[in-house]
């Protein structure tokens, strides 16, 4: 009894303020409960890196991916191949974050019944994620390859433009499949405790995909067909590290019970929705952002926000990995009812998010103005980029706070609250962008629409993280 009431005054007590020989029978544990506590904390933040760290790089890295063959296409066809490649890329992404919901959604639900101690559960959401990944795998590859054209006009392209895009996703549609599970196994891996792993899969894949960029697109002149076979190949080898992870693990497995294999697809479905969404949200934002700058901008403004997308969405993919770096921890946490560590992480990763948001944004304002010569995009092009690119800065840290909450959400199996994060922005975005530019400026206010509508989403992301504090609070 003494004990308890002994460690129920605070460790942060002066000490200086006892004086009696009771309370001097007090100082020793106070001693011990705040070393432990200070220990506890060093340990949760070295665990807090250690997951989060190598999810940022690979993030990070995925981006790279796309500045990659904008690089290579860029400086062998120039504003052309740069335009074509942007307005082709959405469909990539598709392609990837459905294999990121998947596997993400999948990574959650093992970490939780693991975290509750039900070991043949968390299996079969493994070998549920695993089915669910080949079976859109097959699906995708008819879909992309059959619907080639018609999507590509559905997202603006027309002419030449409609040519070289056609020619760039013939070849993403035969590699889906690579893509798909490549990014599907990623989750499990850092699920699994094995977050370094998965960035050496990614590194992997991107220094692959340089090196084919080199050869296909330079070396032996195979345009943008070149740079997506460059592509495939590299998430194909993402694909078979991963996958030799998991064997090499025994955590790889296809075993689940026919019976259960409805209730186990719906669940990762209706958790993978919102990680799907947020991997493709800046890609969502770039369709509308191409629709409307068609109209007002032409196509140098297209060129323009497609070298701003390549190297800001690399910012959006970096607070993401902070996210989903600290996923494994707030669903283990999650899994424990253990709020206190569940809070710790969660303001973690909002400190580290904001911190390395504006690292970037100091990174982009000073390199804004070469950022076209890297794409060889033109002169004027790249004038354009150096005058427009701050506007974009404003919206990155509120991205910070969007990722992290939205994350967060989908990481406790608040799906609702995070369905609405995932998708608000290009609602918001869409509602301005028919408001703004016919009244205060045309191009220019296509930009800012961009950014308001990023502000509003974070507005609201803290509006419903306030709410669901309350509602962990009640429990």
């Amino acid at each position: 009894m003494c004990m308890k009431i002994f460690l129920t005054i605070s460790p942060y007590a002066d000490y200086n303020q006892y004086s009696t020989c009771t309370d001097y029978m007090v100082m020793p544990v106070m001693f011990l409960a705040r070393r432990e506590g200070a220990e506890k904390q060093m340990r949760d933040v070295k665990t807090f890196f250690k997951y989060v760290i190598p999810s940022v790089l690979s993030f990070a890295l995925s981006g790279v991916y796309t500045i990659v063959d904008g690089f290579f296409v860029g400086n062998s066809i120039g504003d052309l191949g740069l335009s074509a490649v942007n307005i082709a890329y959405p469909i990539v992404a598709v392609i990837q974050a459905l294999g990121t919901g998947i596997g993400m959604g999948g990574a959650i639900y093992y970490s939780i019944n693991k975290a509750e101690k039900k070991d043949a559960e968390a299996k079969e959401f493994t070998a549920g994620a695993m089915w669910l990944l080949a079976i859109f795998s097959v699906i995708l590859i008819f879909l992309i390859f059959f619907l080639n054209s018609p999507l590509l006009r559905l997202l603006g392209a027309s002419g030449q433009l409609l040519s070289l895009g056609e020619e760039y996703i013939a070849v993403i549609a035969i590699g889906a499949a690579l893509q798909v599970i490549g990014t599907g196994l990623v989750p499990f891996i850092r699920n699994h405790g094995g977050s370094f792993y998965a960035m050496i899969s990614m590194i992997a894949g991107f220094v692959t995909n340089i090196i084919l960029d080199y050869v296909f697109v330079w070396v032996l002149e195979q345009g943008v067909a070149g740079a997506a076979w460059a592509t495939i190949i590299g998430q194909g080898v993402t694909m078979l590290i991963a996958l030799v992870y998991l064997l090499r693990k025994k955590q790889f497995t296809l075993r689940i019970p026919f019976s259960k294999m409805g209730m186990v697809s719906a669940s990762i479905i209706k958790i993978g929705i919102a990680p799907f969404g947020l991997a493709m949200s800046p890609n969502i934002s770039l369709i509308i952002i191409n629709r409307f700058s068609v109209s007002y901008g032409g196509e140098p403004a297209i060129a323009t926000y497609a070298c701003i997308a390549y190297v800001i969405c690399i910012i959006y993919l970096i607070l993401q990995g902070v996210g989903d770096g600290s996923q494994p921890l707030i669903s283990q946490c999650y899994g424990e009812k253990n709020w206190d560590d569940l809070k710790f992480v969660r303001k973690l990763a909002y400190g580290f998010a904001f911190a390395l948001s504006v690292v970037g944004c100091i990174i982009m304002y000073v390199t804004r103005g070469s950022l076209g010569v890297l794409f060889g995009a033109s002169g004027a092009v790249n004038r354009e980029i150096a005058k427009i690119m701050p506007i974009f800065l404003v919206s990155v840290p509120f991205v910070a706070i969007l990722r992290i909450t939205t994350a967060s959400f989908y990481a406790t199996e608040k799906s609702a609250f995070s369905y609405i994060l995932t998708f608000i922005e290009p609602i918001f975005m869409l509602v301005l962008m028919l408001i703004l530019p016919p009244l205060f400026g045309g191009q220019i206010m296509i930009w800012w629409s961009t950014v308001f509508a990023r502000i509003l989403s974070a507005l609201l992301a803290l509006v419903l993280k306030q709410r669901a504090d309350k509602q962990e609070m009640s429990l």
